[in-house]
C-alpha cells in the first residue's frame, strides 16, 4: 500500500508540474502535446522576422488562449498583420483572423508518449486556410522532445487558387531552472501548387531560449535556411511572449 501511495503521489505531482508549465510556450515553431489546465487564460504576442534577398518582412499575431477543460484548449487570433519593405517603403497589410483547438489524448510525463490533435481555421480578405497537426511529445526529467506533423490547405482568389503544405517540426528543450531553458528547433516544409506539383523542400534549424518569471514568459528562436532555396527566407526568427492568469 505504501508503494501504491507513493506512486499515486508522484503521478499527481508530475501532472501538477506539467499543468503549471503548460501554455508557456517553450517552443515557437512547434506546439506541445500538453494543454493548459481548465480555467487558464493567457495572452500571447507573436513577432516573426523573415529576411529575403530583396526584402524584409515582419509578421505579427495576437492570440488569446483559454483552457476549456484539462484536455481541451482554445486559441483566438485577432487580426494578424505584417510589415514589408518590398516596394522600397514600409507597407502594412492585414492578414487574417482565426481560431485553433488543441485536444490532449496522452500526457507526455505520465504516459509513454504525449499525443494531441490540433485544428485551425483562418479567414482573411479572399482567404481561407485550414490546418491540422499531430502533436507528439516526451518529457524525460529536465528534457522535452517534441515533433509536429502538419498539413495545411490555403484557398485564395475566390477559391480559384489552392496551395497545400506539408511540414515537419522538431524541438528539444532542456530546463536549467523553472525560469530558464535552452534548446534547438528545426522544421522541414514543402508546398504543393493545387496539391499536385511540389516545390523545393526547405529545411531550417537554430537555437532557442526560453524565460519565465511569475506569470510572464518569452521564447525566441532564430533559424537559418540550410537548403539554399531561391525566393525563400534565408533567415527567420520568431519570438513569442505573453502572460497568463
Amino acid at each position: 500500500m505504501k508503494h501504491l501511495s507513493f506512486l499515486s503521489t508522484a503521478a499527481s505531482l508530475a501532472l501538477l508540474t506539467a499543468n503549471a508549465t503548460a501554455g508557456t510556450r517553450p517552443f515557437v515553431w512547434s506546439y506541445e502535446a500538453e494543454t493548459a489546465p481548465k480555467g487558464y487564460f493567457s495572452y500571447e504576442q507573436w513577432a516573426t522576422w523573415k529576411s529575403y534577398d530583396t526584402k524584409d518582412v515582419f509578421q505579427f499575431r495576437h492570440e488569446f488562449e483559454w483552457g476549456v477543460t484539462d484536455n481541451l484548449q482554445l486559441g483566438f487570433y485577432v487580426p494578424n498583420w505584417e510589415l514589408s519593405d518590398a516596394s522600397g517603403d514600409w507597407d502594412a497589410e492585414f492578414g487574417s483572423v482565426g481560431v485553433e483547438a488543441i485536444y490532449s489524448l496522452l500526457n507526455p510525463t505520465t504516459d509513454p508518449l504525449g499525443v494531441a490533435l490540433y485544428g485551425e481555421i483562418m479567414v482573411g480578405d479572399d482567404l481561407l486556410e485550414l490546418e491540422g497537426k499531430l502533436l507528439l511529445q516526451k518529457n524525460v526529467g529536465s528534457w522535452k522532445f517534441v515533433y509536429n506533423a502538419v498539413v495545411e490547405s490555403e484557398w485564395e482568389d475566390s477559391f480559384e487558387e489552392v496551395t497545400g503544405e506539408w511540414k515537419n517540426t522538431f524541438g528539444v528543450d532542456y530546463e536549467f531552472s523553472p525560469s530558464f531553458a535552452v534548446g534547438v528547433e528545426a522544421f522541414h516544409e514543402v508546398k504543393f501548387e493545387d496539391w499536385s506539383e511540389a516545390e523545393d523542400h526547405q529545411f531550417y534549424a537554430g537555437p532557442k531560449v526560453s524565460l519565465r518569471k511569475g506569470n510572464f514568459f518569452a521564447t525566441i528562436s532564430p533559424l537559418v535556411q540550410l537548403t539554399n532555396v531561391d525566393g525563400k527566407a534565408d533567415f527567420q526568427t520568431r519570438m513569442i511572449c505573453g502572460f497568463h492568469w
